[in-house]
């Protein structure tokens, strides 16, 4: 009885240590090592141990793995003596049963679920013994970091650790779902890991909604375009609206007296000049460069496109800005219980946020959309029907749509 009781307190703690290895396993697998890092910097020596223990990964998980294994095949194997003893010739075959439910709770399951649920202090607990076993195998996690390396390249095999846009974006979704950050935070991280990949064609201010003026303009000419176009900044050109050549901004024209007694000519600030396709975020570099807020952005026969002010690229990271010269217009205005007026200068990703609509179009704008589903330049009436909502134009301005009423079909509800 003495050999039997032996045996059974030496299995428990195989297995006991069995659980260790599986839950340190799941635990530095799982960890989130920003958090960890936190830790080490106010000055916990455990958390610095575990940082530097998961920095050595291939090590770290070599030790596991064979330590494991040693427990594991002996718990088996003492099992088997045991129940030999017990059992006679059906000995081996009840001990594999047991054995295998016994390590299979409370050696694998049972530890993994708890070390998954705090991952970073299970990490910081098993780091001591961890890392003197790490030095104790040191001979055998050689020879394995060797035979990794031999398969590596046998198999090609190269780890790509960059993590890409897609994932940082569900990473920062996750956070914000478990409450770290919060909406607001959310679209700030959201804005700023998307900031790289805009480009000057996706914000800019088209040329048809630009305020410009030649360069041989009046100063009462220029007051009256301030006051009627309600914009800080006008354009100066030559010869056509294609020949931008500077800006006027308003602090320049106006002085505490009145209008500025210098020659227009004088009060002209330059502006950079940049293509379609060229990123916002290259595009805000050269405006810090040139001291200047305007970007003219030319199209592929180097005519002008638009423009993208520094204003217009900050408001990709912070959202909408207005100042005191802004009119704060509600784009989406409701005039019954399904139904809304639309300005068509509204952004199609931002009505297809609205009215939650998935559209394939390369268009831009809701006036844009709206013109290639009618198929040619529309005139107020013009209406047709996407999925549950019936698109009417109300009024044009040029040879843009200015506004649309949006409204739910029958079989719809907004």
């Amino acid at each position: 009885m003495p050999n039997t009781l032996t045996y059974a307190v030496i299995m428990a703690v195989m297995v006991l240590f069995s659980a260790y290895f599986s839950a340190t396993e799941t635990a530095f697998s799982s960890l989130n090592r920003t958090r960890l890092k936190t830790l080490a910097e106010k000055g916990s020596r455990k958390a610095v141990l575990a940082c530097r223990l998961s920095e050595q990964y291939d090590k770290l998980i070599s030790t596991i793995l064979i330590g494991n294994n040693i427990v594991n095949i002996a718990t088996a194997s003492l099992g088997t003596v045991l129940f030999v003893q017990l059992c006679g010739d059906i000995g081996p075959t009840v001990s594999t049963v047991v054995v295998t439910v016994v390590v299979l709770i409370f050696g694998e399951i049972s530890p993994k679920s708890i070390a998954k649920d705090c991952p970073e202090r299970f990490a910081m607990f098993s780091a001591p013994f961890l890392s003197v076993l790490i030095w104790i195998l040191t001979p055998l996690n050689v020879i394995f970091s060797a035979w990794k390396r031999l398969l590596s390249r046998l198999l090609r095999a190269e780890a790509d650790r960059k993590m890409s846009q897609e994932e940082l974006l569900m990473l920062v979704e996750e956070v914000q779902q478990d409450g770290s950050i919060d909406k607001d935070e959310g679209e700030l991280l959201r804005n700023a890991i998307e900031f790289t990949e805009q480009e000057a064609g996706d914000i800019l201010t088209h040329r048809v909604d630009l305020a410009a003026a030649p360069a041989d303009v009046s100063k009462e000419q220029l007051a009256q375009l301030f006051s009627q176009s309600k914009f800080s900044r006008i354009l100066i050109y030559e010869n056509s609206i294609d020949n931008i050549v500077g800006v006027i901004h308003l602090k320049d024209f106006y002085t505490g007296s009145g209008i500025t007694q210098q020659e227009i000519a004088k009060i002209v600030a330059p502006v950079v000049y940049v293509l379609e396709s060229e990123k916002i975020s290259a595009i805000m570099r050269l405006l810090q460069k040139g001291k200047t807020h305007v970007a003219v952005v030319l199209d592929e026969y180097g005519g002008t496109c638009g423009i993208v002010t520094m204003e217009d690229i900050l408001e990709e990271l912070v959202g909408e800005i207005w100042d005191e010269h802004d009119e704060v217009s509600e784009m989406f205005r409701r005039i019954g219980d399904h139904a809304y007026r639309v300005s068509g200068s509204v952004d199609l990703d931002d009505v297809c946020g609205f009215f939650g609509l998935k559209l394939h179009s390369e268009m831009i704008s809701l006036s844009g959309w709206v013109m290639e589903q009618i198929g040619k330049l529309p005139v107020p009436g013009d209406s047709f029907r996407y999925e549950q909502l019936v698109i009417t134009v109300i009024s044009m301005d040029c040879h843009k749509v200015a506004e649309v009423e949006i409204a739910a079909s029958p079989a719809g509800d907004l």
